[in-house]
C-alpha cells in the first residue's frame, strides 16, 4: 500500500516509476482507514497497469487539514507573488523536462495518442503553468473616490482559501494545469481529486510539486471514487471553494452538497450567490457546427472532422451536432467523409495514430447504445458503425445522417466519435436547430459572409464560439458555458476572479463623527 511501482513502457523502452500512495503534506502515504484499491486500466489492451490507493473520506479531512495548515503559514497571504510565479515557472520547466515520460504515461492510462499528450495536452498546460506564474505580481484592486478631503476606499483581491478540484479523465493533465495554475497564482491551496479511471500522471505531477520546492500541503492529491472522495470534498464545511470539469448530472450534485455545507446556515438568497462564488462548473456540451453555402467546404470539412474526432470524440466541445447548408450538403458529406477516413485510430504509441481507444469499458458500452440506438431510430450510418474485433476499447469514426431533433444522438452527450448531421436551408433555421439543446458550451459556424459571421456567432447560445475554426483554446482566452454547460470561467484573466474575494476597505482619515448622531 501506497508503495511506487515501476512500469515497463515496451513501446519506449522505458521503465516508470509512479506513486502509489494519496499526496499529501509532500509525502505519499496510505489511507488511514481503507485498503481498498483503484485499479488502472490500459484501454489500449485492457489489461491492469497498476493499483493506487482509493482515499476515503476520513483521508479527505485529513487532505483539507493539510491545505488548511499551509494556506495559514506558509502560502496564502504569507508568500509574496514573485515567489508564487517563481515556484510555477519551477514546476513548468520540470513538466517541460519530462513531457516524454508524462506523454507515454497518460497514453498508457487514457489511450489517447502519445503524440497529442505530448505536443498538445503536455505543451498546453506548460504553457498555462507559464501564464499564470506572469499573473501572479498583476492581481491588483482599485481605489475609489469618496471624499477627497476625508476618506476613501480601496479594493483588495483575497486568495479565496482552500480549493477542492475535482477533474476528469479526458484531459487528465490539461485539466490538471487549467485548476492549479491560477489556484497557486492567487495563493490558494489545493486539494485535487483526479478522476478514478485515470489518476497516474496526476500523482506523477505531485512528485513535481516536491521537486519544483513548494511548501507541504500546498498542493494535495487524493485519487478516490468519486461518490467518496468527490463527494466529501464537495460537503467538506472546510473548503472555501469547488472547482469540477465533468458530467452536468455530477454538477448539480456538487451544488447540491456545496450549499448544504458551509452555505448550509445561509439564507436562499445569500446562498444562491455565495454558490455563484464558491463553485464553478465546467460541464457537458452538445456543441452545433453549422457550414454554411459560402463556406470553404475543404477547410470547413477539416474543422468539423476535428471537431469530432479530436481526443476520440471525449471532448466537452465536440462538434457533435452538423448542420450543412442544403445547397452544399451532398458535396460537403463527400468531403467529410474522406476527411474522416484519413484519421487513424490505433495505437497510441504509433506517431502515425491521430486517435485512440475510449477511455474505459463503461466508456465504450455507453457510445455503442448511442450508435445503436441512432440506427433503431432511423438515422442512416455512412461510416463506421461496426465493431472491431480484438481486444481495446476502439471506436471508429462513426457519422450519422437523415437524423431527426428528437434523435437520443442528437439530443444528448455522448462522448465518443459520433456525429449527426443534418441539412438546413436558411440562416434562421440554422440558429434555430444550433440553438434548440439544453447545453451551451461551445459552437461553430463556416463562412465567408463577414455580416453573416457576426449575426449568427451573436445569436448562439454557448460560452464560446468558433468561426471558420473549431475547438481550438488559448490559454489567454476565457472558456466556460451557458444554461445547463456550467457556471464560472476558466482560462485568461477571468480564471483568477474564481479563486479571488474582494474585499472592500473603507479609510476615514478626516471625518469626525458627532455623537448623539
Amino acid at each position: 500500500m501506497a508503495q511506487p511501482v515501476e512500469i515497463s513502457i515496451a513501446a519506449a523502452s522505458r521503465k516508470v516509476t509512479v506513486p502509489t500512495g494519496l499526496f499529501i503534506n509532500n509525502e505519499f502515504v496510505p489511507s488511514v482507514d481503507s485498503n481498498e484499491l483503484i485499479q488502472c486500466i490500459n484501454p489500449a489492451t485492457e489489461e491492469v497497469i497498476c493499483s493506487v490507493v482509493a482515499g476515503s473520506v476520513a483521508d479527505i479531512d485529513r487532505a483539507v487539514a493539510a491545505a488548511r495548515a499551509a494556506y495559514n503559514t506558509t502560502w496564502g497571504k504569507n508568500v509574496g507573488p514573485l515567489e508564487r510565479a517563481r515556484l510555477l515557472h519551477r514546476l513548468a520547466d520540470l513538466m517541460e523536462r519530462d513531457r516524454d515520460t508524462l506523454a507515454e504515461l497518460e497514453s498508457l492510462n487514457n489511450g489517447k495518442p502519445v503524440r497529442v499528450a505530448r505536443d498538445f495536452d503536455i505543451g498546453d498546460s506548460i504553457g498555462c503553468l507559464r501564464y499564470y506564474a506572469g499573473w501572479a505580481d498583476k492581481i491588483t484592486g482599485q481605489t475609489i473616490e469618496v471624499d477627497n478631503k476625508t476618506k476613501l476606499a480601496f479594493t483588495r483581491h483575497d486568495p479565496i482559501g482552500v480549493c477542492g478540484q475535482i477533474i476528469p479523465w479526458n484531459y487528465p493533465i490539461n485539466m490538471w494545469a487549467w485548476k492549479v495554475a491560477p489556484a497557486l497564482a492567487c495563493g490558494c491551496t489545493i486539494v485535487m481529486k483526479p478522476s478514478e479511471i485515470t489518476p497516474l500522471t496526476a500523482l506523477k505531477l505531485s512528485e513535481l510539486i516536491v521537486e519544483a520546492g513548494f511548501p507541504p500541503g500546498v498542493v494535495n492529491t487524493v485519487p478516490s471514487l468519486g461518490s467518496v472522495g468527490g463527494a466529501a470534498l464537495a460537503a467538506h464545511p472546510d473548503v472555501d471553494k469547488v472547482a469540477f470539469t465533468g458530467s452536468t448530472v455530477t454538477g448539480r450534485k456538487i451544488m447540491e452538497a456545496a450549499a448544504k455545507s458551509n452555505l448550509k446556515k445561509a439564507s436562499p438568497e445569500r446562498a444562491l450567490l455565495a454558490i455563484l462564488e464558491q463553485v464553478s462548473l465546467e460541464l457537458g456540451g452538445k456543441s452545433p457546427h453549422i457550414v454554411f453555402a459560402s463556406a470553404d467546404l475543404e477547410q470547413a470539412a477539416n474543422w468539423a472532422a476535428l471537431g469530432i474526432l479530436y481526443n476520440t470524440g471525449q471532448d466537452c466541445t465536440a462538434g457533435s451536432r452538423l448542420f450543412v447548408q442544403d445547397t452544399v450538403y451532398d458535396k460537403f458529406i463527400s468531403i467529410l467523409v474522406s476527411k474522416a477516413k484519413e484519421i487513424v485510430v490505433g495505437n497510441g504509441f504509433d506517431e502515425k495514430t491521430s486517435g485512440g481507444p475510449v477511455v474505459s469499458k463503461m466508456q465504450y458500452d455507453k457510445v455503442w447504445s448511442y450508435i445503436e440506438s441512432g440506427k433503431q431510430e432511423g438515422a442512416k450510418v455512412i461510416l463506421g458503425g461496426q465493431k472491431r474485433a480484438g481486444k481495446g476499447f476502439f471506436v471508429d469514426p462513426t457519422i450519422f445522417t437523415d437524423v431527426r431533433p428528437d434523435m437520443k444522438i442528437v439530443r444528448d452527450e455522448i462522448f465518443g466519435p459520433v456525429l449527426a448531421v443534418a441539412k438546413f436551408s436558411t440562416e434562421e433555421e440554422a440558429v434555430k436547430l444550433a440553438n434548440d439543446t439544453s447545453y451551451g458550451l461551445g459552437a461553430g459556424l463556416h463562412s465567408k459572409d463577414a455580416d453573416q459571421c457576426m449575426r449568427v456567432s451573436s445569436a448562439l447560445e454557448a460560452g464560446t464560439v468558433w468561426v471558420n475554426q473549431y475547438n481550438l483554446l488559448y490559454n489567454n482566452v476565457p472558456f466556460g458555458g451557458k444554461k445547463q454547460s456550467g457556471i464560472g470561467r476558466e482560462l485568461g484573466s477571468y480564471a483568477l476572479e474564481e479563486y479571488t474575494s474582494v474585499k472592500a476597505v473603507h479609510w476615514n482619515f478626516g471625518e469626525k463623527l458627532d455623537w448623539p448622531f
